[in-house]
């Protein structure tokens, strides 16, 4: 479910002390019945284990184009990415995050950031932007649970980079991420189910 981008800036996550540049591109809340406080650190390690098997259908198809589309004008080169183009967002990292342990981040094209026990941060750069994806387990307003809020923050490379991401919104919120969310929602069922 999409949500406004004050879902995102009125909570204290601490990636606002280090993205604060960055725009709010989308917000978005996933479906966690049952969420427990210190679930999160799971539900994480169990979605970058499915990382691999999300490449299925339109919107792994789309990725392919994409990652196609990239290599054909050169948006991926290294020197267009972080230490490239742009610094990781790990050089602004504050002494107490700095230290964290990060997931495995192998087998992703983002790179992550930091991890906490609430919330994570992974970027991507290329020639379009400078992105961020960031995870963060929320209270529910509505009863005793949690539940996962991803939150895409973006720094586009100038012209081209806005007009890049005006020009894939409708494919992020038409096929992506509700792709998303059913992969993202049938892995939480599945943790429980394990518990």
């Amino acid at each position: 479910m999409r949500l406004s981008a004050a879902a995102h800036t009125d909570r204290p996550w601490r990636i606002h002390e280090i993205a604060g540049d960055f725009d709010v591109e989308d917000v978005w809340r996933f479906r966690t019945p049952g969420g427990r406080a210190d679930d999160f650190p799971a539900l994480l390690a169990a979605l970058q284990a499915a990382r691999a098997s999300d490449s299925s259908g339109i919107s792994g198809l789309l990725f392919k184009i994409r990652w196609k589309l990239g290599e054909v004008f050169g948006w991926d080169r290294e020197s267009a990415g972080t230490g490239g183009r742009v610094g990781s967002l790990r050089d602004r990292l504050p002494a107490d995050l700095r230290d964290t342990p990060c997931p495995d981040d192998t087998d992703s094209p983002l790179t992550s950031v930091y991890v906490l026990d609430d919330e994570y941060a992974a970027e991507i750069a290329n020639g379009t932007m400078h992105g961020v994806m960031h995870l963060g387990w929320v209270p529910d307003d509505t009863g005793p649970g949690y539940h996962l809020q991803m939150a895409v923050l973006v720094k586009p490379n100038g012209l081209f980079g806005r007009a890049y991401m005006a020009f894939i919104k409708p494919f992020r919120y038409l096929i992506v991420y509700p792709a998303m969310t059913r992969s993202w929602e049938r892995t939480w069922n599945e943790l429980v189910a394990t518990r």
